[in-house]
């Protein structure tokens, strides 16, 4: 697998984890109706990036599932997951799933960053278009998680 493959199928189990980590979150906060609903609806760029990636990805004989488990699946298995790694206490669980949901998308960003360098310095004008087309909205998940954390943390840590 060449490093362009490499990041491709990077980025497409990323999109996929943070489609998952905002439906968990969104399931988890539904008493918060509109984090949950951005959270849903940011979920779904992530699913579109994911089924994007994988067209692209197979037009070079890459062979990615756009969508391997349901997100049902998935959650269940990071559940169990999460069940057996020790948690920091104190940190309220929104404001730990905020950070969770930020740090993916910002890991998320970095590769669509180098995708779409690597698409300009070898003048591929697909990689170019698909980088283009679902970078912003991986800007969009960064800034509105950072968002809430400022308009959450104060309240949410200062209270007795």
């Amino acid at each position: 697998m060449n490093p362009v493959e490499a990041v491709l199928r990077t980025l497409h189990d990323g999109e996929l984890a943070l489609r998952d980590d905002l439906l968990a979150a969104a399931e988890e906060h539904a008493a918060e109706h509109e984090f949950h609903h951005v959270a849903t609806d940011t979920a779904r760029w992530s699913a579109e990036h994911a089924r994007l990636i994988a067209a692209t990805a197979a037009a070079r004989d890459l062979h990615l599932p756009a969508d391997p488990d349901t997100p049902a699946l998935t959650r269940l298995r990071r559940k169990a997951a999460e069940d057996l790694t020790p948690r920091p206490d104190g940190l309220p669980d929104l404001l730990e799933a905020l950070t969770a949901l930020h740090l993916a998308a910002g890991r998320n960003s970095l590769h669509w960053e180098m995708l779409a360098q690597a698409a300009q310095a070898g003048r591929d004008g697909e990689l170019l278009e698909l980088a283009s087309r679902c970078h912003p909205q991986t800007l969009r998940q960064m800034r509105w998680t950072n968002t809430l954390i400022k308009t959450l943390a104060p309240q949410l840590l200062t209270a007795s």
